[in-house]
C-alpha cells in the first residue's frame, strides 16, 4: 500500500561533472588515437596528444607523442614530441625527440633535437634561430609607389 519504490527512477544518480578550468590545456590531461583509430582530416588538440593510429591530415598540439606502429601522412606542428612512427610531411617541433623507430620523409624544423640511434629522416633539417634571423634579416620591404596615367577628360567647347 505505501510502497516508496514504486514510480520512482531506479537509475543511479550521474555523478557531476568536474569543474572547468579556464585557459589553455589542462594539466594532467591528454587524448588519445588507439591503434585501431584511422583520422581522415586535420587533429587539433589543446591538451596533449598521444597518436598510435593513422592520420590522413595535419596534426597540431602542445605535446606529442608518436607510438612506433603509428602513421601520419601531414605536417606535424607542436612545441614538444617524441616520435617513433612514420610521418610523411614537414615537421615543426621546438623540443624534438626522434626514437630509433621513427621515419620522417620531409623538413624538419627544430630548436633542440635528439635523435636516436637508428632514427631516420629523408629531409632537410632546419634550426628554428636560422629561420628566424633569415626572416629578420630581410626586413619589411619598402613599398614602391608607381604612377597611373590617368585619361582627361576630354569636352569639345
Amino acid at each position: 500500500m505505501f510502497n516508496g519504490n514504486r514510480g520512482r527512477d531506479e537509475r543511479p544518480a550521474m555523478p557531476p561533472a568536474p569543474p572547468q578550468q579556464s585557459g589553455g590545456a589542462k594539466r594532467g590531461m591528454f587524448s588519445v588515437l588507439g591503434p585501431d583509430v584511422i583520422v581522415t582530416g586535420s587533429v587539433t588538440a589543446s591538451a596533449d596528444l598521444h597518436i598510435d593510429g593513422r592520420v590522413e591530415g595535419d596534426v597540431n598540439c602542445g605535446t606529442l607523442a608518436q607510438g612506433a606502429d603509428s602513421q601520419i601522412f601531414g605536417s606535424v606542428t607542436a612545441e614538444s614530441a617524441r616520435l617513433a612512427g612514420a610521418i610523411e610531411g614537414t615537421v615543426r617541433v621546438r623540443q624534438l625527440t626522434i626514437e630509433r623507430s621513427a621515419k620522417i620523409s620531409g623538413d624538419v624544423e627544430y630548436e633542440n633535437i635528439t635523435i636516436e640511434n637508428g632514427g631516420h629522416i629523408d629531409g632537410r633539417l632546419k634550426h628554428m634561430s636560422t629561420i628566424q634571423a633569415a626572416a629578420a634579416q630581410q626586413g619589411p620591404r619598402a613599398v614602391e609607389a608607381t604612377s597611373l596615367p590617368v585619361a582627361a577628360n576630354e569636352h569639345a567647347a
